[in-house]
């Protein structure tokens, strides 16, 4: 796979990471017990800032990781079969994205399981200290692992043969773009604007985000498909 090719499917996958709501979700919830606090916006901000580099950092070290496995087993994990595998894990959780990711009924409310979010209710509430926001900030990645770790492990491989400064590029393009929405919306935070307004945009928008996130799981493990197997089988076969 060469540089260009590489760097397509990292900011492809990173996009598809940004479209997913969890830590969207969790930012303005925390916003808004903060808000209720009647905290300062000086306080504001630190706790949003917090939650950013959370999601930020965990956001790193879980395409780090990846590449790094990449990186030491590439020729048992870039074959045709591997690719396989990952496309039809990716198609797989589109197809789950499409169905299940947000709760049926009006609302934002997302797929994780009633304790859980209620679990997280209870966290964001005592949220006070910028290490609280950013623990909650990493917490809230870990919990989407199920929907990021494909589509982050199909761009660390993209990246493994690469020579290290475009590697370091490439997990820097996707830490970034990765984390555009929780970024924005801190911005917007910060800015002045009201929970309530993000909130009815994140309503009238929700379906149309959760159909972008499914398409470009199917769209990106195709591609995958397409480059690396369909791809090898015709040349190796000399067609």
């Amino acid at each position: 796979m060469d540089t260009l090719t590489a760097l397509s499917v990292v900011a492809l996958a990173a996009l598809i990471h940004a479209s997913f709501q969890l830590g969207v979700s969790i930012i303005t919830t925390l916003s808004s017990y903060a808000r209720g606090r009647k905290a300062p916006n000086r306080t504001l901000q630190r706790l949003t800032g917090g939650f950013l580099g959370g999601v930020m950092t965990m956001t790193l070290l879980t395409v780090s990781l990846a590449g790094c496995i990449a990186s030491d087993f590439y020729r048992s994990v870039s074959t045709p079969q591997s690719w396989t595998i990952i496309t039809i894990l990716l198609v797989s959780i589109g197809v789950f994205v499409w169905l299940l990711y947000y709760r049926r009924g009006d609302g934002t409310s997302l797929w994780i399981p009633r304790s859980f979010s209620r679990f997280l209710q209870r966290r964001i509430a005592q949220v006070s200290l910028i290490t609280e926001a950013y623990n909650l900030g990493l917490a809230s990645v870990a919990s989407e692992l199920l929907f990021v770790a494909v589509p982050a492990t199909a761009a660390a491989i993209s990246l493994a043969t690469l020579p290290l400064q475009w590697q370091i590029a490439g997990i820097t393009l996707y830490t970034i773009i990765a984390s555009l929405g929780t970024l924005l919306v801190t911005v917007l935070i910060g800015s002045g604007h009201s929970l309530s307004s993000i909130q009815r945009w994140r309503e009238r928008n929700k379906h149309f985000l959760q159909f972008a996130a499914g398409t470009g799981l199917i769209v990106l493990g195709l591609y995958l498909y397409a480059n690396q197997v369909a791809d090898v089988t015709v040349k190796a076969a000399g067609l």
